[in-house]
């Protein structure tokens, strides 16, 4: 048993002697190359998305109610969004790491909640929804990550130095 021991600690070893901390330029040269994503291009995509779809939903069916239905699955995804990236901007100044994390689940609930609310609420707000449309403006506007990561708007421009 002492043979596997030797085995894990020698692996670790050559893990910890391959890591080389980053001096301040090489660090300031990779968050050039890697640079933030921006929450509010994404969300304005997402906004530009689920209009949209629900513009178009409308205008091929004529039927006001499936634009609805569209434009409520797009809001249910947009409006929490929008509070989950207030939230954590403000949350992200805060010097303690720990509260920082904190409020990233706590903001994530906050988000999911607020979701599933403006979801149960779908049938209230508009007379003779329709759940697939709501479901089809709600997946194609979530998945807006994906185009947005496509086009390079999860990037925010890097100055020069």
């Amino acid at each position: 048993m002492s043979a596997d021991w030797d085995g894990e600690d020698s692996v670790n070893e050559d893990l910890e002697s391959d890591f080389k901390p980053l001096t301040a330029e090489q660090a300031q040269a990779w968050r050039q190359q890697h640079p933030m994503a921006s929450p509010l291009r994404v969300l304005s995509l997402q906004v530009l998305v689920g209009g949209l779809l629900a513009v178009l939903t409308g205008g091929f069916s004529g039927q006001f109610r499936l634009a609805a239905s569209v434009a409520w699955g797009a809001v249910a995804v947009v409006i929490p969004a929008v509070v989950f990236v207030r939230a954590l901007s403000r949350q992200m100044r805060k010097q303690q790491p720990g509260s920082a994390l904190a409020g990233l689940f706590v903001w994530e609930l906050v988000k999911i909640v607020l979701t599933v609310a403006l979801l149960l609420v779908a049938p209230k707000a508009i007379s003779d929804l329709s759940w697939l449309a709501l479901v089809a403006g709600f997946v194609v506007t979530m998945k807006v990550y994906w185009l947005a990561m496509a086009l390079g708007w999860m990037q925010r421009k890097s100055k020069p130095n």
